[in-house]
């Protein structure tokens, strides 16, 4: 299997801050993709806000980090994370998927996104917030 488990954190316009802070206290690669670079602008205001980040490293923590949209609830501090499951394979990912599905709420159903071919969020019976996708060139 070729699945990782990343934490990925929340934030409100403070994502790209975030994610250049996590850079220069682990080292790393950062990628950051804007809601305008995926094409799914909802607020033209936020456009250059992060829809998919990550500070990825060989020998050291890796954290994800994206801005929520501003017609979504956000509080800072609660629920300011949840788990991601990157995966290289369909296959892999949609088991997984249908294991955690059992007694969950689906948040977004699995199936493709614009910035992976397959990608789904989820809270399952525990309360933990899971998002599975498949590695794309965005996500990478």
């Amino acid at each position: 299997m070729t699945a990782k488990a990343v934490t990925h954190l929340t934030f409100r316009g403070d994502a790209r801050e975030a994610l250049t802070f996590y850079r220069a206290a682990f080292g790393g690669d950062l990628t950051v993709v804007t809601y305008k670079d995926a094409g799914d602008v909802r607020d033209p205001a936020a456009a250059d806000q992060v829809m998919f980040g990550q500070v990825s490293t060989a020998d050291g923590p890796s954290v994800m980090a994206y801005d929520v949209p501003s017609d979504l609830p956000y509080h800072q501090g609660e629920n300011a994370f949840f788990v991601s499951v990157r995966g290289e394979t369909t296959e892999e990912i949609t088991a997984y998927w249908e294991r955690l599905a059992e007694d969950a709420t689906v948040l977004r159903p699995l199936g493709a996104a614009p910035w992976a071919p397959l990608y789904g969020m989820l809270r399952d019976r525990f309360g933990v917030t899971w998002v599975l996708d498949v590695v794309s060139e965005y996500n990478a």
